[in-house]
């Protein structure tokens, strides 16, 4: 089934099945590859990306689910003034350990940022709670998340 997705702005023709998961069409149909297979249950938040400014976990997304949705990876989210901010706070706090989670705990920071500007412990602990990081660097993540919103 044909499907016009818009991905980073940028409208993207496919043809696959209707219930495959946003995931792989983003990853093996287009090449997009910042977004990472974690756990393919929706469960390490390794594949977040944003549909229409949500945080989704594309591993669990059907692409039929998706419609004209605007769909925003990783390899976009920096475009944001919050996404930007992150990225920032990223490198100078040194947050990444393997790296392998980052792209999905990015992309789940921006979306609380875009909501609560000046988050709390607890809001941080609320939209981060889906997000594993293997690494154990969730101190770093949490210091970066105030860092980029400035509290």
């Amino acid at each position: 089934m044909a499907f016009t997705l818009k991905i980073n702005g940028t409208p993207h023709e496919v043809d696959v099945d209707g219930d495959i998961p946003l995931l792989w069409v983003l990853r093996d149909v287009l090449g997009v590859t910042g977004t990472k297979f974690g756990c393919g249950q929706g469960l390490c938040g390794a594949c977040t990306v944003h549909v229409d400014g949500q945080a989704v976990r594309s591993c669990q997304t059907p692409v039929d689910s998706v419609g004209d949705s605007a769909i925003i990876t990783i390899e976009a989210i920096g475009q944001a003034p919050q996404g930007a901010a992150l990225q920032k706070a990223w490198l100078e706090l040194e947050v990444v350990q393997c790296g392998y989670c980052q792209s999905g705990q990015i992309m789940s920071a921006a979306a609380l940022l875009k909501d609560t500007p000046k988050p709390t412990d607890d809001d941080i602990d609320a939209a981060m709670s889906g997000n594993v990081c293997r690494c154990g660097t969730y101190q770093r993540i949490r210091a970066a998340i105030k860092h980029a919103a400035g509290v």
